[in-house]
């Protein structure tokens, strides 16, 4: 299906448009009016802090009746749990923790089969990611930590997800997957493109660490996936599309620089020109909620179609 953007590729990617966006672009929240998700169930792993429990908020606020907060830390998952029903007036079963380690294979497949018992599933936010500042890689998979949380983590789990969300829904009201991107997929050099094969590319310990270009790579990653993926399930089986809450403070995403000298300095520049966990997630809650069938494939920004 074609699609028409409201900027080009090349100064979407500019460095002039990123300020312009964080600056001056406010996503507008989408509304009951716009979205009613009663009798719908919903997966948001990250969902305990920064924007992951933001998203989780507002698709409460849509009416959601089942919401699964998807953690690898179970306590701060129930301590999230606390924050969410503050002030609602919820069902006891209406909010569930699940534990998921991202950093973990059999995590992740006890996660998906768990989730295909569930009565239904509607929509799945995968918002979980990490951004390292040093190379760091996993024991469990052998893979560098930000391409095996942030890509092929994700890709897994949206893949073993994929039965039970066709299962829920029907071809013509089909379920919803969206996954957290980032503006740094458009600025990456992605300097491993032609290593074959690519992924010992990758976790090469010997390779000179750039950190923002290997986040922006694990991001890339994730979107050459969603254009291939959805040239293979159409949208009659699962909408799904990607979505970029822009630069956020107060996200935790770089938690990793508090213990080094770039914490003030980061600290500085997030407070500056990041936007509000809340305001970023708006545009996640868009993608998932609000957008349609014309958004598969795609990825959602300001809450608009971006190439």
């Amino acid at each position: 299906m074609a699609s028409t953007f409201d900027v080009s590729p090349e100064k979407y990617a500019s460095t002039s448009h990123w300020f312009k966006r964080q600056l001056f672009e406010y996503p507008p929240a989408t509304s009951s009016r716009d979205a009613d998700l009663s009798d719908k169930t919903a997966i948001v792993t990250g969902a305990n802090q920064g924007i992951g429990l933001e998203i989780a908020r507002q698709l409460l606020d849509l009416g959601l009746s089942k919401l699964i907060v998807a953690v690898r830390d179970v306590a701060k998952g129930q301590a999230a749990t606390q924050q969410l029903t503050r002030g609602r007036q919820l069902p006891p079963d209406a909010i569930e923790v699940w534990e998921l380690d991202m950093l973990a294979y059999e995590s992740i497949t006890s996660f998906a089969q768990r989730a295909s018992q569930l009565r239904r599933l509607d929509i799945v936010v995968l918002n979980a990611g990490i951004y390292r500042l040093s190379m760091n890689i996993n024991l469990s998979t052998g893979h560098e930590e930000d391409i095996q949380t942030n890509y092929l983590s994700l890709v897994l789990l949206l893949i073993l997800l994929l039965p039970t969300l066709k299962a829920s829904n029907t071809m013509a009201s089909p379920g919803k997957v969206t996954f957290v991107s980032s503006d740094t997929a458009s600025e990456t050099k992605f300097k491993e493109r032609d290593a074959n094969p690519l992924l010992p590319a990758l976790d090469d310990k010997t390779a000179k660490w750039d950190a923002q270009e290997r986040y922006g790579t694990s991001k890339l990653l994730g979107q050459l996936f969603l254009t291939e993926i959805t040239k293979r399930i159409p949208p009659s089986v699962a909408i799904i599309n990607g979505a970029c809450p822009g630069l956020c403070h107060s996200s935790s995403l770089a938690r990793d620089a508090q213990d080094s000298m770039l914490k003030y300095p980061l600290s500085i520049f997030f407070r500056l020109f990041g936007r509000a966990p809340s305001t970023g997630a708006r545009v996640i809650v868009n993608a998932a909620a609000k957008q349609g069938e014309l958004s598969h494939g795609h990825v959602i920004d300001g809450c608009k179609l971006r190439p």
